[in-house]
């Protein structure tokens, strides 16, 4: 059994806000202390480090190549469509995967609703594939 002694009753007393903030507390010093050795840093790297600006140090780096031209051309937006469509299948993937690790102990609703996720993925496929979205170059491009 459990007593409490009497110089602990007050400890009842206590309002609920201040155990809340108790309890955070530590966090909120370690995020200032984060925090502070950020600044420390930042502040220690921006004086010790040689300040030695040249226009070939400000070049664009381009693997070791020399930039030419602006870099401020256009690209063609198939290659934006095709990263999309790459990253709504590979995101499709990630859900399929737990899926069928437990599939089997999900029983037959869970299996029969896999089928028809992979079938609306296949109809997407089947769509992005006819539209042609999945061809580097189209027939009508080529020249």
């Amino acid at each position: 059994m459990l007593v409490i002694s009497q110089e602990f009753s007050d400890v009842a007393t206590v309002p609920p806000t201040a155990d809340f903030l108790t309890a955070y507390a530590s966090i909120l010093v370690f995020l200032a202390t984060i925090v502070g050795l950020l600044v420390f840093t930042l502040v220690l790297w921006k004086v010790l480090r040689p300040a030695r600006r040249n226009e070939e140090k400000s070049t664009t780096y381009e693997c070791g190549e020399e930039p030419v031209g602006s870099a401020w051309i256009q690209f063609n937006i198939r290659f934006y469509v095709f990263a999309l469509i790459f990253i709504v299948f590979d995101v499709e993937a990630v859900f399929l995967l737990p899926w069928a690790a437990v599939f089997r102990e999900l029983g037959v609703l869970a299996y029969v609703e896999g089928l028809v996720f992979i079938a609306i993925l296949a109809v997407a496929l089947a769509y992005v594939w006819r539209k042609g979205d999945l061809a580097w170059v189209r027939p009508e491009d080529r020249t």
